[in-house]
């Protein structure tokens, strides 16, 4: 169970990540660059997020 709510986070930052970046791409009309970038900065998020709540469990 803990390691399915590990996962959790990252998925929760893509999709968050995506979301921000789809918009970003329609203001900036460059969606086919937007949701890429959105993707990887959500990533990021969710790795460290993941990361921190690791560290505190330990």
């Amino acid at each position: 169970m803990k390691k399915e709510q590990e996962e959790k986070y990252i998925a929760r930052g893509i999709a968050l990540g995506t979301a921000i970046g789809a918009a970003l791409g329609v203001a900036m009309n460059k969606i086919a660059l937007g949701i890429p970038i959105g993707i990887a900065i959500g990533a990021a998020i969710g790795y460290s997020m993941q990361k921190k709540k690791n560290e505190d469990a330990s």
